[in-house]
């Protein structure tokens, strides 16, 4: 999935006086503080962090509260989606104007009706509403659903994705990273009857033909039962 990267950066945390005794737990504090927001400085929302204090020591800042600063190097995975990036989500509620997922267990993701491709219909089965392709019966967007679509937009406020699912290559990912590859292996295969009521299939990369009995054992019974009468 786009819209994941990792940046390093040197950080200085500021700590109370009152948290000298324990400056690891301080740190650890204010650097899950920047957890899950929209961060300007790093353009991204920050998802996790390591750290580390190559310097020991730190600088007292004088004033009311004499805060001292420590100097840190930090990997953060940060969360930047942009227009036209490919997000995955799992679809938490579908109906017939959009279709509403979760992106990374945090972020909410909306695909309107007019941001659906038209190979997809809206039905109901079983009291269930689901997306049904016109084109491939066996590509099926229900709730549960992980789906793969395109960003339009980003709202850093309430870390909403807006997104479409009008490229052909955008839907459920079961379908598209899987049925597919099961397409192209069947389409390399040939099926054949033959008089005798046995089945050919010739793998057309591999030469040697394997033939697979349709009788059962009832049948192949009473062929043999008919020829000794």
């Amino acid at each position: 999935m786009e819209g994941l990267s990792v940046s390093g950066t040197n950080l200085v945390v500021y700590v109370h006086p009152s948290q000298s005794k324990n400056v690891s737990r301080a740190i650890l504090s204010e650097l899950s503080s920047l957890l899950f927001k929209f961060n300007e400085t790093f353009e991204g929302v920050v998802l996790a962090y390591d750290w580390s204090a190559p310097d020991k020591h730190a600088r007292i800042l004088s004033g009311v509260h004499p805060y001292f600063g420590v100097r840190l190097k930090a990997n953060l995975l940060l969360f930047s989606p942009k227009p036209d990036m490919l997000l995955e989500g799992k679809v938490v509620k579908l109906t017939l104007e959009y279709i509403h997922c979760i992106v990374l267990g945090f972020s909410s993701g909306v695909i309107t009706d007019e941001d659906i491709r038209d190979e997809f219909r809206y039905k109901r089965k079983h009291g269930e509403g689901l997306y049904v392709s016109k084109v491939q019966k066996r590509h099926v967007i229900k709730v549960g659903t992980v789906i793969r679509f395109v960003v339009k937009s980003f709202d850093v406020e309430i870390l909403h994705v807006s997104g479409s699912l009008i490229p052909t290559h955008t839907g459920s990912i079961s379908w598209l990273d899987g049925d597919v590859k099961n397409a192209i292996t069947d389409s390399n295969k040939k099926k054949r009857t033959q008089p005798d009521g046995e089945i050919e299939v010739q793998d057309r990369g591999n030469a040697s033909r394997d033939k697979y009995s349709l009788n059962n054992d009832h049948e192949t019974k009473k062929s043999k039962k008919h020829r000794n009468a």
